[in-house]
């Protein structure tokens, strides 16, 4: 008989557990949350950032792009967030179990996380020092919501709804169109209910 899992943990607890049941759990406020598993859009979607990311990241050594990349929330204690896609600057380290000073998140939008994500993840990522830009995309529509750090206290956020928008993340160097984004993907007309 397996061992139960923890109800509770700290974020260095959660870092170096290893789940046995083969699903992806979030830490929030010391409590253990699982993941809803992805749908395939969403695969296509993080596989081609990731992909188009990686190949803007070329000339920066120390740069990555992290799948499912563990995030800290500023507190540090009781809350790790997972992103979709995260890109860090910081060297990675053997050791290392979280996202060390990412500079973009990307976060796949669905109908069983974007409460979550709006209200819950935007906030702890906007109080990342790091963090130069946060994006939301929508994974069923051409829809992104690209939200840039103005100053320490002010986001600028530009919304991409047409093939030719550009997805620009400025930190980065990094300029798509929407389309070459969403590329193979069935997307459902917004106008239809």
């Amino acid at each position: 008989m397996a061992a139960p899992e923890p109800e509770r943990m700290s974020a260095r607890e959660f870092l170096d557990w290893s789940p046995t049941d083969g699903r992806s759990y979030e830490l929030c406020r010391g409590e253990i949350r699982a993941m809803a598993p992805t749908r395939p859009a969403h695969q296509i979607l993080t596989g081609r950032l990731a992909r188009l990311l990686d190949e803007a990241l070329d000339e920066r050594e120390t740069c990555s792009v992290r799948i499912e990349a563990p995030i800290l929330a500023p507190d540090g204690e009781d809350t790790v967030h997972i992103a979709d896609l995260a890109v860090t600057c910081e060297e990675h380290r053997s050791e290392q179990r979280h996202t060390v000073s990412p500079v973009v998140i990307l976060e796949i939008l669905s109908p069983t996380t974007e409460i979550r994500d709006r209200r819950v993840k935007l906030p702890d990522y906007r109080r990342i020092e790091s963090i130069q830009e946060i994006v939301f995309l929508a994974q069923d529509q051409l829809y992104a919501e690209a939200h840039r750090r103005f100053d320490s206290d002010r986001w600028q956020i530009d919304l991409l709804q047409t093939k030719e928008a550009r997805l620009r993340l400025e930190s980065l160097g990094f300029d798509q169109p929407l389309q070459t984004v969403y590329r193979r993907i069935e997307l459902s007309d917004p106008d239809r209910g």
